[in-house]
């Protein structure tokens, strides 16, 4: 099992590859092996490294609380113990927060940014996000990881023929570490690099499924505070899109890096 020993925890990896180092950044809940799909096309293109952010999959489950910049400098010190100087990032959903926070705190280590699904500001905003909030609080504090994953699996494959991407979902969630889950969920409640995406000026690529948790709207509102950022929306996708429609997710992160 590959694993190094960086910021007081064993953290597990995969690398496989030649050329610019390319990271795959996990959402919460989630683990390297998510982007299985990803690691075997672009392996073929790049030096991949795939791994698993603190307190996830078999990484060190270290105690709470943990933060958005701490998961960063966790990835920096990684990245510095595998030789890498610098890497595009891509990073999904929480990932996104993670690649976001690493380009303000090591813009010096970085390429580019891919943000798919995910957000530059998690800050409840009104009285809907944090009733919102406050039912998540109260579901993942009462339901096991397993119920849990097979309520979320629903809304992520919704189509019949999914059935087996639901199942690998469930099984996959259900191994969670509760207190590590709630601990990262937590971590995100209070973040935002909002106030700082005009520093981040990386080519960058914001990917969004039609049909994610937040609209596409959302997105565009961000992306054009960053200075050399584009957006493209993937059509019959959730929010898993890397995992759902790995193909054609392939092929715009490709034709992006092949660009710069």
């Amino acid at each position: 099992m590959p694993t190094i020993h960086v910021s007081g925890l064993d953290t597990y990896y995969e690398i496989s590859g030649q050329g610019q180092a390319l990271v795959f950044i996990h959402g919460l809940g989630s683990s390297s092996r998510d982007w299985a799909f990803q690691a075997e096309f672009f392996s073929k293109h790049f030096r991949v490294l795939a791994y698993d952010v603190r307190g996830h999959g078999q990484t060190g489950k270290a105690k709470g609380p943990y933060s958005v910049p701490m998961f960063a400098t966790d990835l920096a010190e990684l990245l510095k113990a595998l030789g890498i100087e610098k890497a595009h990032l891509v990073g999904l959903s929480m990932g996104g927060w993670i690649a976001f926070q690493f380009a303000v705190d090591y813009p010096e280590m970085v390429r580019s940014l891919t943000i798919v699904n995910s957000w530059a500001d998690m800050r409840p905003k009104n009285f809907r996000d944090r009733v919102m909030l406050f039912r998540r609080n109260v579901i993942f504090r009462f339901f096991s990881m397993r119920k849990i994953g097979e309520i979320l699996s629903e809304g992520l494959f919704v189509k019949p023929e999914q059935a087996a991407l639901r199942e690998t979902f469930v099984e996959s969630w259900a191994k969670n570490h509760k207190p590590s889950y709630m601990a990262a969920m937590r971590a995100g409640t209070s973040w935002s690099v909002a106030d700082r995406l005009d520093r981040i000026t990386h080519p960058t690529l914001v990917i969004s499924a039609d049909e994610d948790y937040t609209p596409v709207e959302a997105k565009q509102a961000y992306v054009e505070k960053l200075p050399d950022a584009r957006l493209v929306v993937i059509d019959d996708s959730r929010h898993a899109t890397p995992v759902e429609r790995p193909d054609e997710f392939n092929r715009v992160l490709f034709d992006f890096l092949r660009e710069i």
